[in-house]
């Protein structure tokens, strides 16, 4: 139920603004690509479950992804965005030992199938202090709902944790024409704190093909996680990503 509430909270706001207000103020920003899984180590319960790694021990598919975000801009400085980015990654294998997870016991050597699930609802604001022809540099605050979900299951058993929860975060943005159709930008979400971490950068190069339409390709990284008796997950997921931005 809470993870049916959560997007339409996200994207509320978002819809009566662009319903309002001229299109011509929007950007529709769609990313695709493969995803690959880096690092992703889960202990569940983080106090007394079993260390194991979705990554390295069993194995983890490569996906596809996409990623949809609107953003609107008051002016040339004050922006208003909302993100959907849902995440999916499967892994199978066996440990060679037992595995402790969310309270069930799956013995040595079982066949195993886990999901990893990371899905990201965000209201985002930029203000851009630094506009200049070749550069642009901007600050803000992310609104994230997390929908998260750890799943295992074989031989019959099956156990999963997820969790829905809300994190602050701070957004960042960096855009550097060099040339008069190509420009660099990073662009992104990071924030550390003593119960975790969350970096969602992305670094490429934009082609603007035309006065309405910018293609983009470049790298992402997903990283961070959390340390508490419940739950304990850190993983580093690459992105190699392309995109369209399309101005209204």
């Amino acid at each position: 139920m809470r993870k049916m509430i959560a997007i339409p909270l996200v994207f509320s706001s978002m819809v009566i603004l662009v319903a309002s207000q001229a299109l011509a103020q929007v950007d529709l920003d769609i990313e695709t690509g493969a995803v690959f899984s880096g690092y992703n180590d889960v202990r569940i319960p983080g106090a007394g479950g079993t260390l194991f790694s979705l990554s390295e021990e069993l194995e983890a598919d490569p996906g596809v992804f996409y990623r949809i975000r609107l953003f609107y801009h008051f002016n040339d400085r004050h922006h208003l965005g909302a993100l959907y980015a849902p995440l999916s990654i499967q892994s199978a294998g066996q440990l060679d030992r037992d595995l402790l997870f969310e309270g069930e016991t799956f013995p040595a050597h079982t066949p195993l199938e886990a999901t990893y699930q990371f899905n990201s609802y965000r209201l985002v604001y930029r203000y851009d202090f630094l506009r200049q022809e070749k550069i642009e540099l901007g600050v803000g605050f992310t609104a994230k709902i997390r929908d998260a979900k750890i799943a295992v299951k074989g031989d019959g058993l099956a156990a999963e944790k997820t969790n829905v929860g809300f994190v602050p975060i701070v957004h960042f943005r960096l855009l550097y024409r060099f040339a008069e159709k190509y420009a660099f930008l990073l662009d992104g979400d990071a924030l550390a704190a003593p119960q975790g971490r969350a970096e969602d950068v992305f670094a490429g190069l934009i082609f603007t093909a035309s006065e309405k339409i910018e293609v983009k390709a470049g790298y992402r990284i997903l990283e961070g996680g959390a340390d508490n008796d419940e739950v304990y997950n850190f993983s580093l997921i690459n992105y190699a990503a392309i995109g369209t931005i399309v101005h209204f």
